[in-house]
């Protein structure tokens, strides 16, 4: 009884998941890519690191006010003296009590530091910048990896079609072959090879279905794991043919994010020059403050003793330090300063010739892939037609089935040529785009 009513349980599972996969919801290459701009960590962390550098440029003026604090403290002591006094008469007393009270606010205003208060705003407003362009190249890659992953699944489904179609003639092929069989025009081994033939296409089919679930599980991976269980996508990649390589070399220094990057870390390092030379002038503060002190004392043992002291009082003043002798720290610091802008405006030129050649290795390979499809769009035209023509003739008793089995691995070729030649020809358009800076606007 508990046997049947396990079993009972595992068919009605089976079947709740059979009915939630057959009841997929489709999801869009844009629906994967405004999951993946909401919840992929890789953009939340540079969303991070963006939020710090936004928190510092909200405080970017607070290096130009002065600095105010106030000081309060209170003191009790209680001592046992003793005094012997000229005459060497002695007086002594216990549980002599001292209360000491303190108070002050101090001010303190940087009027001149050498332009350091101004290189470091300017600093501080680039690394704000410099921010912002990792985290929108960071979405730019971010898409990219989203739509290579998206058309992989596409591929694989596009995949998993051609094998059904194949398993479709082999299922005709095995009707055929055992048709001829049972009039006496066909033999045994015929009829089994169609059966093997048919049985591995299965075992193919299969296998696809595992390898498209895997390609789902890696997009909801940079999705954030936001996407459905169970979901679909698209039958088809779509493939944009008109783009030329003066539209992406045009301006690309302005819009390829990479570049970009390197070009800031320029004027970073052109700022923190700036400071290092700043701290060759001297440092001229205004200073001001109040003060307050009280004084109790009780329980004196000499009669002119103060037992109550209060002073208050106001200062202000100029201060001016002056750099004379540091170790050469500053002319050490500046000599840093001046090599690391070399190393930047070096690192610049050599990223500006990596994208051109990336470019034009890019639009290479995207002209030659958009040359692959045509092709293959017309040879799998022709495989089909060749398919046809084999399997009438088979039907026909005009040929064997080594005849169809030939035509039909050509067109499994053809069909694995054409899926391969899509989805790199789309593989070389998201890099173009990429590169220009322009898949994410």
């Amino acid at each position: 009884m508990q046997g049947r009513r396990i079993i009972q349980s595992v068919i009605i599972c089976f079947f709740m998941l059979a009915n939630a996969r057959s009841q997929q919801q489709l999801v869009t290459l844009q629906d994967a890519i405004a999951a993946t701009l909401r919840n992929n960590y890789d953009i939340l962390l540079v969303k991070t690191d963006s939020a710090a550098a936004a928190i510092d440029k909200e405080y970017i003026y607070a290096g130009f006010l002065p600095t105010v604090n106030g000081i309060v403290s209170r003191t009790q002591n209680t001592s046992t003296q003793k005094q012997v006094l000229v005459d060497h008469s002695t007086r002594t007393g216990k549980d002599v009590q001292n209360i000491n009270l303190n108070a002050a606010v101090n001010l303190n205003w940087v009027l001149f530091d050498g332009l350091q208060m101004f290189a470091i705003r300017d600093r501080l407003n680039q690394q704000f910048d410099l921010e912002k362009i990792n985290l929108k190249n960071q979405v730019v890659n971010s898409t990219a990896e989203v739509v290579n992953a998206y058309y992989i699944i596409v591929r694989q489904k596009q995949q998993l079609k051609a094998i059904e179609e194949q398993m479709s003639i082999n299922e005709e092929r095995v009707k055929l072959a055992d048709r001829k069989l049972s009039v006496g025009l066909g033999t045994k081994p015929e009829l089994l090879q169609a059966k093997v033939d048919l049985n591995a296409q299965k075992a193919i089919h299969l296998q696809q279905q595992t390898i498209m679930e895997q390609a789902k599980e890696e997009l909801n991976q940079l999705t954030g794991m936001r996407l459905p269980a169970f979901y679909e996508v698209t039958d088809s990649i779509p493939i944009n043919d008109s783009y030329h390589i003066e539209d992406i070399q045009n301006n690309i220094e302005q819009t390829n994010l990479t570049i970009q990057q390197y070009a800031k870390n320029v004027d970073i390092s052109k700022t923190l020059l700036r400071e290092a030379q700043g701290a060759r002038w001297p440092t001229i503060s205004f200073g001001s403050g109040y003060t307050f002190s009280k004084t109790d004392t009780r329980n004196v043992i000499n009669p002119y003793s103060t037992i109550f002291n209060r002073n208050t009082g106001f200062n202000f003043g100029f201060t001016a330090n002056v750099p004379i002798l540091n170790y050469m720290n500053v002319n050490r610091s500046i000599k840093q300063a001046r090599l690391n802008i070399d190393y930047n405006e070096t690192s610049l030129s050599r990223q500006k010739n990596m994208i051109n050649m990336s470019v034009r290795v890019g639009y290479n390979n995207y002209r030659y892939q958009l040359s692959a499809l045509r092709l293959e769009e017309e040879n799998i035209e022709l495989a089909k037609e060749n398919v046809a023509i084999a399997l009438e003739r088979f039907r026909l008793g005009v040929s064997t089935y080594l005849e169809l089995r030939e035509a039909q691995k050509s067109l499994e070729d053809a069909y694995d040529r054409l899926i391969a030649a899509r989805y790199n020809t789309k593989l070389a358009e998201t890099e173009l785009l990429r590169l220009k800076g322009e898949l994410v606007r």
